[in-house]
């Protein structure tokens, strides 16, 4: 098939790879180089880098509602458009233009988590099993009808990095799978329920401060579902320090249990560990990037910071919300696909 991709980041890159082995990519639509350090210049999307690499024609529209952005993607005569995280809405004057339409790889189980950041969203809410979803691009918010889906376990010590990276590399035969059935007719895509309707914004750093509020369970789930973007933080005296992964203190190295009372907030730092209060026990810092600084041991920066009792971290932020979320199956007969994966077929 005659394939146009759009995708921006490094999770989007697998998919385009396999689909350069597999088909003719004629294009692929990515981001404008941006600035992506804040020391660096502008630099090309990963997506841009692989795509050149590949010998494919890079489209870096800063959007596709142009007269010229839209004759130029009908001009590629694409079959089908393939979409992974590319970072910008597709108008519905192109919506058609494929013969199989867009297809989005989506890294939840439809209609659960529609939005920007659904690992994020997962990850923070607990879910214990997500996966990744393939479905054709309509004017809603990630409502379009799905073709096939793919689960995988979210790991109790899983950043939303870590699961990111995972689901980048199980969607591709998930992408695969549905651009085979699509081509033999075989396909048989299915509306979303309208129960298990959940929404994963996108997360900005300024709703990456740590609420020390909430119970130490949900605080451990906030902070990897912070990481590695936007990053969690905190602030001490009003100075902002970055939070890696941390561990709820009954389990942390020494054995400190929930006989620790702390304050939510509230920091004690020992030789080896610093315990900071939540809502319920403490948990145990990981490693901290105080402003300006590198990563360090959670016990190095306490030392040099010289804590008081009764140091503590600025403000009680609410975080929002830290409860479940839904679950969504497959729907209509499916066909298994490899890898966990299952397409909708008819």
């Amino acid at each position: 098939m005659r394939v146009l991709f759009a995708g921006t980041p490094d999770v989007a890159v697998p998919t385009l790879r396999a689909l350069a082995e597999r088909h003719t990519v004629v294009g692929a639509l990515t981001r404008p180089p941006a600035r992506r350090s804040r020391r660096g210049g502008e630099e090309p999307s990963p997506v841009a880098v692989a795509a050149r690499e590949l010998g494919i024609e890079v489209l870096e529209w800063t959007t596709l509602r142009t007269p010229e952005a839209q004759e130029a993607v009908r001009a590629l005569g694409a079959d089908v458009a393939v979409v992974v995280a590319y970072g910008a809405l597709v108008p519905p004057a192109l919506l058609d233009v494929p013969a199989h339409g867009w297809i989005n790889l989506h890294f939840s189980l439809l209609p659960a988590w529609r939005g920007a950041a659904p690992v994020q969203w997962a990850v923070r809410s607990g879910d214990e099993i997500t996966g990744a979803t393939t479905f054709r691009l309509t004017a809603g918010l990630d409502t379009g009808p799905v073709i096939g889906t793919m689960t995988e376990a979210v790991r109790p010590r899983d950043t939303s990095g870590d699961l990111l990276d995972r689901l980048s590399e199980a969607g591709v035969p998930l992408v695969l799978a549905t651009l085979d059935a699509l081509a033999d007719g075989s396909a048989s895509p299915t509306e979303q329920p309208e129960d298990g309707v959940s929404l994963a914004p996108k997360v900005e750093v300024a709703d990456a401060r740590v609420p020390w509020h909430l119970p130490a369970v949900a605080v451990d789930r906030f902070v990897r579902s912070m990481t590695p973007a936007p990053g969690a933080w905190t602030e001490l005296a009003g100075t902002r320090v970055k939070v890696a992964p941390v561990v709820p203190a009954a389990g942390a190295s020494g054995g400190v249990g929930d006989d620790v009372v702390l304050a939510p907030g509230e920091i004690r730092a020992g030789k080896n560990e610093v315990l900071v209060g939540t809502g319920t026990s403490p948990v145990a810092l990981g490693e901290v990037a105080p402003a300006g600084r590198s990563w360090m041991r959670a016990a190095d920066w306490a030392r040099g910071a010289r804590l008081g009792d009764g140091a503590a971290f600025d403000g009680v932020v609410s975080g929002g919300d830290a409860g479940g979320a839904s679950d969504s199956g497959d729907a209509g007969a499916s066909e298994r696909a490899g890898d966990g994966a299952a397409v909708n077929r008819g």
